[in-house]
């Protein structure tokens, strides 16, 4: 499994940003290992390809099995070329992230709490179970923005319950 996402750093005299492409793996063992952390022109696919294809030049054999990240178009085009098998699992943080820009500050606790019960639902049917009735009260509470939020790609959030439960 690996975990991707672009930092962004306002150093120098550049007037564009440096983007840093992080990739972070876990080992069989559970060990997390930073495995790159790379210069990229924002993160564009040519970038990500390019840090996924350093990956297998240092000796990664095969293909990670799960890849999260934000949504960032550009990992995932990249994902496609240089790893066509890995699935792709959205992150809940940075759906969080967005949800709450949606909402009112005097929301965001129990949109905290809520989005926690949703990905530490048991199976994939209760955790979708529990998005609809979330999604029906912040319609009812006047936030459409939010429900539609989280409800976007929503397939995306949910691949982790293809994989044992002990890695979740």
């Amino acid at each position: 499994y690996i975990w991707s996402d672009g930092l962004y750093l306002k150093a120098g005299l550049e007037h564009e940003k440096t983007a840093v492409l992080v990739i972070i793996g876990v080992r069989e063992d559970g060990q997390k290992e930073l495995l790159a952390m790379d210069q990229g022109y924002r993160e564009s696919t040519a970038s990500w390809i390019e840090a996924l294809r350093s990956l297998k030049e240092r000796g990664l054999t095969a293909a990670p099995l799960l890849a999260i990240g934000d949504g960032g178009l550009g990992l995932w085009a990249a994902l496609d070329q240089v790893f066509p098998e890995t699935r792709h699992q959205r992150c809940w943080n940075h759906r969080a992230l967005n949800l709450l820009d949606k909402l009112p500050k005097r929301l965001w606790t129990e949109a905290r709490a809520t989005l926690h019960e949703l990905y530490e639902a048991p199976t994939r049917e209760d955790c979708t179970r529990r998005r609809e009735t979330y999604c029906t009260q912040l319609r009812a509470d006047g936030q459409e923005a939010a429900a539609a939020c989280l409800e976007r790609d929503w397939q995306d959030f949910t691949t982790f319950y293809d994989f044992p439960q002990e890695h979740w």
